[in-house]
């Protein structure tokens, strides 16, 4: 009876679906979006190395409304510091000095790439830093110690210079300030991420001391890594370095804290609680929309009360229960909403396909989530349909079975 309803009322079933379709498809896309973002930054986080310590002059998530200005006057990192820091701090496991430039040049010949990435970096960098050798090898102990010119690129300087990456090996390219390089390996592909920290394939890694040699340290964006030894925590980690920094500084007990220890952990709470905010905002707009198409379903479903009141009077004569009129208009109700939402969540699939392959990241539909659109649909169908199958069952049969309408 639903679906014969339908086809006899094609517009009127087409503007009431349309409503559900849209609301459903605001609710599941802003979901399933916001939970692929979610989940695509929190593996990026990871990426950046487990129980991990950024130690810098700069706060990477700055909630106390810190000036500016005083992170900028704070002393940068200085590469003698990480051997004090080693020898003051013993539940370290492995600790880098690492310095970064932004936007230079990779020339080869007569081509050339600008915006490049050069990271000057020590030996202990590859084993805190997740990322595999494609062709070639990583640096050795000997060209960090002598602070050679050898260098680790990423894969897309690779393919964009030398069409195949593995050509690149051997290759002697050119610098910033016209400064030689040899490349000895070259990145696996790592893809493109949504945090994009280190942008491994379009970066150079070499030692620290030949990046010294182009730029100095202060001005290249200084900073040491520290990675904990297994087990131990965050907190004591950020306890035992908080007394060897405060040392190394020579800071009295009154005077507050010029560097910052940025850990990975309390920066992905930081991001589940920007995302947690989107998510109420993306609620708070699809179920706008969804409301609209409930209050559409609402009203087919009172008109088509009215057709049928003849109808029901005849049922009701026949003997037929409030409650069975009143499931009969809920199913129907339930029935349209499901339609609507199944069409909803195609288009959701269509879209989560587009976007996934112009994004840099993979938008899933979780099955959860597609439950939780057949749950909302059953409601807002048994919602909109509950109070004209209220009335319905309400009808005094003699007075409906006169009604023309």
């Amino acid at each position: 009876m639903a679906l014969q309803e339908f086809r006899s009322n094609k517009l009127r079933t087409f503007l009431s679906l349309l409503g559900i379709t849209f609301g459903i498809f605001c609710i599941i896309s802003v979901l399933a979006t916001i939970n692929s973002m979610k989940t695509a930054v929190q593996n990026d986080i990871k990426s950046l190395g487990t129980n991990t310590i950024f130690i810098d002059k700069w706060e990477y998530r700055n909630d106390n409304n810190y000036p500016w200005w005083r992170y900028y006057k704070r002393p940068a990192p200085k590469f003698e510091q990480l051997k004090q820091i080693k020898d003051r701090v013993s539940i370290i496991q492995y600790a880098t000095f690492m310095t970064e430039i932004d936007g230079t040049v990779f020339e080869y010949l007569n081509d050339r790439l600008n915006g490049i990435n050069y990271y000057g970096v020590t030996e202990e960098f590859a084993k805190i830093e997740h990322f595999n050798i494609g062709y070639g090898r990583y640096l050795q102990q000997s060209e960090f110690d002598q602070g050679t010119n050898s260098l680790v690129i990423g894969y897309n300087l690779a393919e964009k210079i030398f069409s195949n990456p593995e050509k690149a090996l051997g290759k002697t390219v050119r610098l910033q300030a016209n400064k030689p390089g040899i490349v000895v390996g070259v990145i696996e592909k790592q893809g493109q991420s949504i945090m994009n920290m280190w942008a491994y394939d379009d970066c150079i890694i070499m030692p620290h001391k030949y990046l010294r040699q182009i730029i100095r340290d202060d001005d290249a964006q200084p900073k040491i890594i520290v990675q904990g030894k297994e087990h131990v925590s965050i907190p004591a980690l950020k306890e035992e370095l908080t007394g060897a920094m405060r040392s190394i500084h020579k800071l009295s007990p009154g005077q507050e804290d010029n560097y910052s220890l940025n850990d990975i952990e309390s920066f992905s709470k930081f991001m589940d609680s920007i995302f947690s905010n989107i998510n109420i905002g993306g609620w708070a707009i699809a179920a706008l929309s969804l409301i609209v198409g409930m209050f559409g379903v609402a009203n087919i479903m009172f008109v088509t009360v009215r057709e049928r009141t003849a109808q029901i009077g005849l049922k009701k004569a026949l003997g037929a229960k409030k409650s069975t009129i009143v499931s009969e208009f809920l199913l129907e109700s339930s029935f349209l909403c499901i339609i609507g939402g199944m069409i909803g969540m195609v288009a959701v699939f269509i879209l989560a396909a587009i976007l996934s392959s112009l994004w840099s990241f993979q938008v899933f539909i979780p099955m959860d989530i597609i439950g939780l659109a057949v749950g909302i649909c059953l409601f807002v169908g048994i919602l909109a349909g509950i109070i004209p199958a209220v009335i319905a069952s309400r009808l005094d049969p003699v007075v409906a079975i006169r009604s023309t309408n």
